[in-house]
């Protein structure tokens, strides 16, 4: 009562202003009675009153957001890097190119490949490691738009990685065996590839250096912008199953390569659902459907030519068992990649002579027809090949 019996005198010149203008300069709310003043004032103040805290909310966030500390920045920042720039999806892919020694970005920037494999380091080290820019150039280049995947090898170390240590002091009686010192996950030698060593892929210190934290392996590609990761040594759990050469009669090695991907998949797609996936041989595990449904794709070696060397045509019986394994994932919209090594010449540069060239066109052939996309290279992988007759659209 006393509320309603004061004038309007007690409103600020602010509001009075605000009304006036609002409800004109001719009309006067001291010639109305004090009941239909509060009646108007509530009609044209009301909405006011919802507006303003929002609009202030709204600018004090904004103002956060342009001037505000370091860390909001490197959110937007690090939200934005997980987004692939690539206007391909991975549906779209028809044609790569895999290299991952001696890598020129611009040179492979400047093909018209829809997917380039290379390593995510120069020179297999963390001083050449690809800047987040450089891999951004490679996919965005002016002689069109790619997909770009980063190797990594989880079925065995490698001595030049970021992760190795010399303080292991691995082999010091050279007899191909780690050392008491060295770390549990690692095992031998590989005799075929110095500097490669198996692992125990199942044990929790290899699977933390591989992902899991901001200095983890995947943690470093995703940082530097590559649209996924091609998985190698997958058929690792060949050498410690049951019958395998280490002797170790692991039974349940093959379902912990299954996990150690699926888990893999599952980190980096937390980050970004598009990331893509896709293993290196080991086709055999595509019976799994959790680790089918976990892969974007998958690469196949020595499929119809390499399997028993360099240059020679794989066995038909070896090619039609691997052909089975991978209709499973063609069945299941997955890409399937072939690398085949025709060059019975070198294995650093190829030759098309008349005899490779006709293995090549075999190889596509076969490929293409299964559904495939095809490639041929040279085994160590140092070379940018542009096979004669089928080059990249």
């Amino acid at each position: 009562m006393l509320r309603s019996a004061r004038n309007d005198d007690y409103m600020s010149p602010y509001l009075k202003r605000l009304l006036s203008t609002a409800l004109g300069s001719t009309f006067s709310l001291s010639k109305m009675p004090n009941s239909i003043k509060w009646w108007v004032y509530s009609i044209i103040l009301l909405p006011l009153l919802i507006i303003l805290p929002v609009s202030v909310s709204l600018c004090y966030t904004t103002s956060n957001v342009v001037a505000g500390s370091n860390s909001d920045s490197d959110k937007i920042r690090a939200i934005d890097s997980l987004k692939s720039s690539s206007s391909l999806s991975w549906n779209d892919i028809n044609d790569f190119v895999y290299q991952l020694q001696d890598i020129d970005l611009a040179a492979i920037g400047d093909t018209k490949f829809d997917l380039a494999i290379i390593d995510y380091s120069e020179d297999g080290g963390e001083s050449g490691r690809f800047s987040a820019e450089e891999i951004e150039t490679l996919i965005n280049n002016a002689d069109g738009s790619k997909r770009v995947l980063a190797y990594v090898s989880i079925g065995e170390a490698e001595n030049y990685r970021f992760y190795w240590e010399e303080s292991w002091d691995w082999d010091a009686d050279n007899d191909g065996q780690p050392d008491a010192d060295a770390p549990s996950w690692l095992g031998p030698s590989n005799p075929d590839w110095p500097g490669n060593y198996k692992v125990k892929y199942w044990e929790p210190e290899w699977k933390s250096i591989i992902y899991g934290s901001s200095t983890s392996y995947l943690d470093k590609i995703i940082e530097s912008g590559f649209d996924g990761v091609y998985l190698d040594i997958i058929d690792a759990y060949e050498y410690w199953e049951s019958g395998g050469e280490s002797g170790e009669e692991r039974e349940t090695a093959e379902q912990e390569m299954v996990d150690f991907v699926v888990k893999i998949s599952e980190y980096a797609k937390g980050k970004n659902p598009d990331f893509g996936i896709f293993p290196q041989n080991g086709a055999a595990l595509g019976a799994y459907e959790k680790y089918l449904n976990a892969v974007t794709g998958i690469g196949q070696e020595d499929i119809y030519y390499g399997y028993d060397g360099d240059g020679q045509k794989t066995p038909g019986n070896v090619t039609k068992e691997l052909e089975g394994y991978l209709d499973v994932f063609k069945d299941a919209g997955k890409l399937v990649l072939t690398i085949d090594y025709p060059f019975a010449c070198s294995e650093d540069e190829p030759c098309f002579n008349k005899k490779t060239r006709k293995n090549i066109n075999s190889a596509y052939k076969k490929s293409t027809k299964k559904g495939y996309i095809p490639y041929c290279t040279v085994r160590n992988l140092n070379h940018l090949t542009i096979n004669t007759g089928h080059r990249p659209d």
